[in-house]
């Protein structure tokens, strides 16, 4: 099985010089700024992660519920599991408009491809994002890149142990484990999805899609 973790060279991060071709067990945070909280409430990883969602991430469990069975994917998994969850300040910096395109029938396409973006059908640690150069989620490719604070328009600033994908920070990552299978919620303050999916919203189906 491909991993869905792309590994790039950071010196030049648009060069792919590896991809993993099979998980290790996924590791802890070490030398990441982003805290880590683990679950032991039940025996199945998954309901844990899905009542957790529920509880703490409310509009993006709606998205995920919604679109596509993704939930259902991930509780189906035997691998394991990993979702960006946007955080509720994130669907609220979405604006009225596009929380409204969200679950208008209209753009049932544009809100599952929006969804499927946040799941990956394997478990992606902290660590594993972190040295990497992107993954491959269920609606597609999400390039991730090491934060920097600091410096001045972006020129001299440092790596503050973070990771953000599409632009998206990972500002919490909580980890799920029983005996069969892991699975991580990475905690987002925005959409990883691309944005250019927005511009599709209100039409009747993507351009290229079937």
């Amino acid at each position: 099985m491909v991993s869905p973790v792309r590994y790039l060279c950071f010196s030049s991060l648009l060069g792919i010089v590896a991809l993993s071709s099979a998980f290790q067990s996924p590791r802890t945070l070490s030398l990441r700024s982003v805290p880590l909280w683990r679950s032991s409430l039940s025996n199945s990883a998954s309901e844990d992660a899905e009542a957790h969602m529920a509880e703490n991430y409310p509009s993006c469990y709606d998205l995920l519920s919604k679109n596509g069975d993704a939930m259902k994917k991930i509780n189906k998994s035997g691998i394991g599991f990993t979702v960006f969850a946007p955080n509720e300040a994130a669907f609220a910096e979405l604006g009225e408009k596009k929380q409204e395109q969200l679950v208008d029938e209209r753009n049932g396409e544009v809100s599952e491809k929006i969804a499927l973006y946040h799941v990956i059908l394997e478990p992606v640690s902290a660590d594993d994002l972190f040295n990497s150069g992107g993954v491959i989620t269920e609606g597609g490719e999400v390039l991730s890149e090491r934060s920097v604070s600091g410096g001045f328009f972006g020129v001299g600033g440092k790596e503050d142990g973070g990771v953000t994908m599409n632009g998206a920070k990972v500002v919490k990552t909580l980890e799920f484990e029983d005996d069969k299978k892991k699975g991580f919620i990475h905690e987002t303050d925005g959409f990883i999805s691309p944005s250019i999916l927005w511009r599709y919203a209100d039409q009747l189906r993507i351009p290229g899609t079937s």
